[in-house]
């Protein structure tokens, strides 16, 4: 046998991982101290105005102090209780309505065109109208981050649904399987990728606007705080507070990876 003959029988190195991506954890790592040293370096020599950018060592001080006092505490005890309420109330609603829009004809056909006319609007710009209706309190500021989440969970919701295999849907017709069956293990499954996706959109959305809402309305929160340290110009505890919503929002997006995790392990 020649050596074309070996060549051509030898076995094929196996590629189906090629597009596998393999997340490096030291990379993130090593860019985050190259980034934080540079900062500090900046501040400790001089190279930038401590009232115009703070050192991290600076941040970190001011971060304990309002730790320690309690005072940082309860500005995020009030943010978190709003975001909670608001994003819960926004999810169930568009996730209602998001399969309503998916699975029968009549709700698409009306709810295509509202939320076509309504999601365009920044919602922080109802708040004004929102307070005249419910008060200056917590529910203006909790139904302005619910709006804030209903429209992309809706729009995700109809989405994945949308997209789910109609041969799927016609093989369980095949075997006479019940419209509540098809949809519970069907088509919710199919679109739960869809659905999570519109979950991260809309916890963002829901920091945006909190903090949004509580600058315009509120005494208590993390806008609240980071407003009233810039008027003071207390620029540690501006970008303190502005490291609390960085810590947020990477908290909630892991809870939803975990969620992702549990719920698509069959992927």
């Amino acid at each position: 046998m020649s050596e074309a003959d070996v060549a051509r029988l030898a076995p094929v190195r196996f590629r189906g991982r090629g597009f596998v991506l393999r997340p490096r954890w030291y990379g993130s790592l090593a860019a985050f101290v190259i980034i934080v040293a540079l900062w500090q370096a900046a501040g400790s020599y001089g190279w930038v105005s401590p009232l115009f950018l703070p050192s991290p060592l600076a941040i970190v001080r001011a971060l304990v102090a309002l730790t320690l006092s309690g005072e940082l505490v309860g500005h995020i005890a009030a943010s978190a209780m709003r975001i909670g309420v608001g994003w819960v109330l926004g999810t169930a609603a568009g996730l209602a309505v998001g399969l309503a829009m998916g699975l029968w004809g009549l709700a698409r056909s009306i709810g295509i065109s509202v939320v076509s006319a309504l999601f365009p609007i920044p919602k922080i710009a109802l708040l004004p109208l929102l307070i005249l209706w419910l008060g200056i309190g917590e529910p203006s500021k909790i139904a302005t981050i619910a709006l804030g989440v209903f429209f992309p969970t809706t729009i995700a919701t109809y989405s994945g649904v949308d997209s789910v295999p109609r041969t799927l849907i016609r093989m369980a017709q095949s075997f006479d399987l019940p419209f509540a069956g098809i949809v519970r293990k069907i088509v919710i499954p199919a679109a739960l990728p869809s659905i999570l996706s519109g979950f991260r959109i809309s916890a963002s959305i829901a920091l945006l606007l909190v903090v949004s809402a509580e600058m315009i309305g509120a005494d208590r929160g993390i806008g609240a705080f980071v407003l009233q340290a810039g008027n003071l110009m207390q620029t540690d505890q501006l970008l303190a507070g502005v490291v609390v919503l960085s810590i947020f929002g990477l908290i909630v997006a892991r809870l939803i990876g975990v969620l992702e995790a549990r719920l698509l392990a069959w992927r």
